[in-house]
């Protein structure tokens, strides 16, 4: 093997340091240095004061200040914040938690960190913390856990190794171009959640608030067609049965069918099975009987396992108006149980469906999910493209 193949050296590199040479193998130590965070007890909390900062705080790279704790401002060993410090989580009862990560802005208020966490004050912090979210950092980070350890040792967090340009400048820049881009995902996501709060505005405009027979917003050609009716879902709906379900050890990661199962995601896996497919006039709405999660399938799709209850309209309600509906007042979970029972149970409010207002409540709608899909899309393609740079 000849030297130029033994190159430290990136894939893509900024024309003005292509020539200066190969990068170098650092250890967190040589970056900067942890700071310790404070332990308190319960008598040391008070309604203003000393914000601390605990893993809740940090939320995808960013400090977010919802969930607060504070202490007397006097407490000892209290070691103050300064901004782009970066915030770690080394100790969690999930370990899934274990290494996140978060940069403090300029303004963040006189603040201190909790005893579950640790601070590292870097060189180049906006350089470093770009570091902390990279295959490199997540790969050490869980080497460091092992299989039952839920906290990173401090002196071993410090000894993690990246690749870097020795060029300060060659830092800097590479820091810019990805919080750059750091900068336009948050854009993206904060229009994503502002087209969320339009969705459910719709939901609360378009259906009856309770006690009430009519909407407060309805469309202009029904608002002299009287009330609505009202039914309990159980006469609303015809009940589907699969022809099987399969068990999540038959999820394949590919195939010509989506598995839905009653969990968050809309698809929670693939299968090849042809006897398993529900065949039906589509759209249809699964229920998740135990998580109360609600989805609308369009096509052709295997039910995963236990636990979804599929339905559809009958002749006196559209499936897409009976979604919208459920969406606007939904069942909570507030325990591990089944819940079709009580959904069955709940009352719908709905127009008569021979006037097409079911359908221009639900195309709205159902417009305004198209929205909030692309717009999370775009994000996810931010998102790939930043994990290429």
């Amino acid at each position: 093997m000849n030297k130029e193949e033994n190159r430290i050296v990136p894939a893509i590199r900024f024309p003005k340091f292509e020539n200066d040479g190969d990068w170098e193998i650092k250890k967190l130590s040589k970056l900067g240095h942890l700071i310790n965070g404070l332990t308190y007890s319960p008598k040391d909390v008070r309604d203003e004061g000393l914000l601390v900062l605990r893993s809740s705080n940090a939320q995808d790279g960013k400090i977010v200040l919802d969930d607060n704790v504070f202490v007397r401002p006097d407490i000892k060993g209290a070691n103050i914040s300064k901004s782009n410090d970066i915030l770690i989580c080394v100790r969690n009862g999930s370990k899934a938690l274990i290494g996140k990560n978060a940069i403090l802005p300029e303004n963040l208020p006189y603040s201190t960190h909790g005893a579950f966490m640790t601070m590292f004050r870097a060189k180049n912090p906006k350089f470093t913390f770009q570091l902390f979210q990279t295959e490199a950092y997540d790969r050490q980070v869980k080497a460091d856990l092992g299989a039952t350890i839920n906290s990173i040792n401090g002196k071993n967090f410090i000894k993690y190794e990246f690749v870097i340009p020795p060029n300060p400048a060659e830092q800097q820049k590479i820091a810019a171009c990805l919080s750059s881009l750091d900068e336009v995902i948050t854009a993206e996501s904060e229009k994503l959640d502002l087209l969320q709060d339009h969705k459910k505005g719709l939901l609360q405009q378009l259906f009856p608030a309770e006690g009430e027979t009519v909407p407060k917003f309805r469309f202009p050609e029904f608002k002299d067609d009287g009330d609505w009716e009202e039914k309990e879902l159980k006469n609303l709906i015809l009940n589907i049965s699969p022809p099987k379900k399969l068990k999540s050890n038959q999820f394949n990661e590919s195939g010509k069918y989506p598995i839905v199962d009653q969990s968050q995601n809309e698809i929670a896996g693939w299968t090849d099975d042809d006897e398993a497919i529900i065949k039906i006039d589509f759209p249809t709405v699964v229920f998740g009987d135990h998580t109360c999660i609600l989805k609308i399938i369009e096509k052709p799709f295997v039910q995963g396992a236990e636990g979804i209850k599929i339905f559809k309209g009958n002749k006196r309600i559209d499936t897409r108006y009976l979604f919208y509906a459920l969406q606007s007042n939904p069942l909570i979970m507030k325990e591990y149980k089944r819940h079709y029972s009580i959904l069955k149970e709940k009352v719908i409010i709905y127009p008569d469906i021979k006037t097409g207002e079911q359908q221009k409540t639900a195309a709205c709608l159902s417009a305004a999910d198209d929205f909030l899909a692309a717009q999370a899309q775009k994000i996810e393609a931010l998102q790939d493209h930043k994990k290429g740079l």
